[in-house]
C-alpha cells in the first residue's frame, strides 16, 4: 500500500527499525531522515494495519540517476515481498541496494545483480577512543553545511588539492557515519586517521555515536577505524548495483 503522506508512513514503519541499534542505523536515515522531497516510501501493510514491510527509494548524491534503495522485507512471504518491491521499481529499474545480508537470495531473484560489496560496521567505543592531536587539521563544512575535517598540503600540487579529509555519509539524533578519503600521494602519514579522530569528537560532544562501515577486505580502512576504537558493531550489510528484473 503506497500512502500519500509521507509522515503517516514513517509513523507506520517505526516499529520495523530500532532507532537505539547502530545495526539499523542506516535504514533508519533513509526511512525516516532523509528530505521528504528526495524521498519515496513503499509500506507494506497487514489486515490489523501494521505494517511488516517497506521500501525506500531515495534520491542522494552518490548518482544522479539511479537511486539508493533501502528496505525491510518479510521474507517468508517471498510474494508480498515481490508485490513491495514492484510498487516502489519499475522493470528494468537501475539501484543501489544497501540491505542486510540475509536479503541476498530474495534479492537475487529479484534483481539483476551488476556489482556486490560485503560491508562490516563499526561503531566508536568512547573508552577506547583516544583523540589525535594534530594542527594540520583544518575544520569546514560540505555544501549541505554538514561538518568536514581535512589536512591540506603544505606544499599541494594545486591550490585545491587535499591530502585526507572526513565527512558525514548521513546522520540522525543518536547515529552519524564517518567516511575518509585520503589522497595516494599522502598515505602512510596518519592524516586518515587525523581527520577520522576530529570529525569523531566533534560527533562524540554532540552526543552521537559515530559509525564506520567498510567493505569486509578492506583490511587498511578496518586497521584505521580499530585504532581509533571503532568496535564491530556486529552488522553485515551488502551494498548491491542492480536492475529490477521483469515479474514472471
Amino acid at each position: 500500500m503506497v500512502d500519500a503522506n509521507l509522515a503517516q508512513q514513517r509513523q507506520a514503519i517505526r516499529s520495523l527499525l530500532n532507532e537505539r541499534h547502530a545495526a539499523d542505523a542506516l535504514a533508519v536515515y533513509y526511512a525516516l531522515y532523509h528530505p521528504d522531497e528526495r524521498t519515496r516510501l513503499f509500506t507494506q501493510v497487514g489486515a490489523s494495519g501494521r505494517a511488516y514491510g517497506y521500501v525506500a527509494v531515495c534520491r542522494t548524491g552518490i548518482d544522479l540517476f539511479r537511486p539508493l534503495v533501502t528496505l525491510r522485507l518479510k521474507e517468508d512471504d517471498p510474494e508480498g515481498a515481490a508485490d513491495l518491491v514492484h510498487q516502489a521499481l519499475s522493470p528494468g529499474a537501475d539501484v543501489f541496494i544497501h540491505s542486510p545480508v540475509e536479503y541476498r537470495p530474495l534479492l537475487a531473484a529479484l534483481f539483476e545483480i551488476k556489482t556486490e560489496q560485503h560491508l562490516h560496521l563499526y561503531k566508536l567505543d568512547r573508552r577506547h577512543f583516544q583523540p589525535i592531536v594534530n594542527v594540520m587539521v583544518m575544520r569546514s563544512a560540505t555544501p549541505d553545511g554538514l561538518p568536514r575535517y581535512l589536512i591540506r598540503p603544505t606544499n599541494p600540487a594545486s591550490d585545491n588539492e587535499i591530502g585526507a579529509s572526513a565527512t558525514l555519509n548521513w546522520q540522525t539524533p543518536r547515529f552519524a557515519e564517518v567516511t575518509v578519503y585520503t589522497n595516494p600521494q599522502y598515505r602512510q602519514r596518519g592524516w586518515g586517521r587525523s581527520v577520522v579522530s576530529a570529525l569523531a569528537q566533534d560527533l562524540l560532544q554532540n552526543g552521537q555515536t559515530p559509525l564506520y562501515e567498510v567493505a569486509a577486505q578492506n583490511e587498511a580502512s578496518i586497521n584505521l577505524a580499530q585504532t581509533l576504537g571503532f568496535m564491530d558493531a556486529g552488522a553485515d550489510n551488502l551494498f548491491l548495483e542492480a536492475t529490477l528484473r521483469p515479474r514472471p
